[in-house]
């Protein structure tokens, strides 16, 4: 970056993260979002809940472990909005697909980022937990 340029806000950073996301852009464009010891904490008590560390964990567990459940080609995610302030932006987005089994998963998801230095730092995910466990995980 030349010293031109200004380090993106961290609501910039999370708009373009979520229209990748939305786009069906490829994990490393993904990873490219992620600071190195990144953490992404899921709420509740699914198999994949808990903090996952680094984007090596994130992609290579968390994601692998619902990616594996569920038909990547299904997959939709709209972003309802953001919300920023300072370093911290809550997003809203919509989870749409089908399972592996053929289950119909419709998820409202909601989490706080934090953004530093145009980078992700932090994720705290909060979603229907029971709609994930019923559809998704039984």
């Amino acid at each position: 970056m030349d010293s031109t340029q200004q380090t993106p806000t961290p609501k910039d950073v999370v708009l373009d993260y979520m229209g990748a996301l939305a786009s069906g852009s490829d994990e490393e464009r993904l990873r490219s979002f992620f600071d190195a010891d990144v953490t992404w904490t899921l709420a509740g008590d699914l198999p994949v809940s808990g903090t996952w560390t680094g984007p090596d964990e994130i992609f290579g567990s968390f994601v692998a472990q619902m990616v594996a459940r569920l038909v990547p080609e299904s997959m939709e995610i709209e972003c309802e909005g953001v919300i920023a302030e300072g370093e911290r932006v809550l997003a809203e987005w919509n989870t749409r697909g089908l399972t592996r089994k053929g289950a119909r998963y419709d998820q409202h998801c909601l989490a706080v980022f934090t953004v530093r230095g145009g980078r992700i730092a932090s994720v705290r995910e909060h979603f229907d937990t029971l709609h994930a466990q019923t559809v998704v995980f039984t």
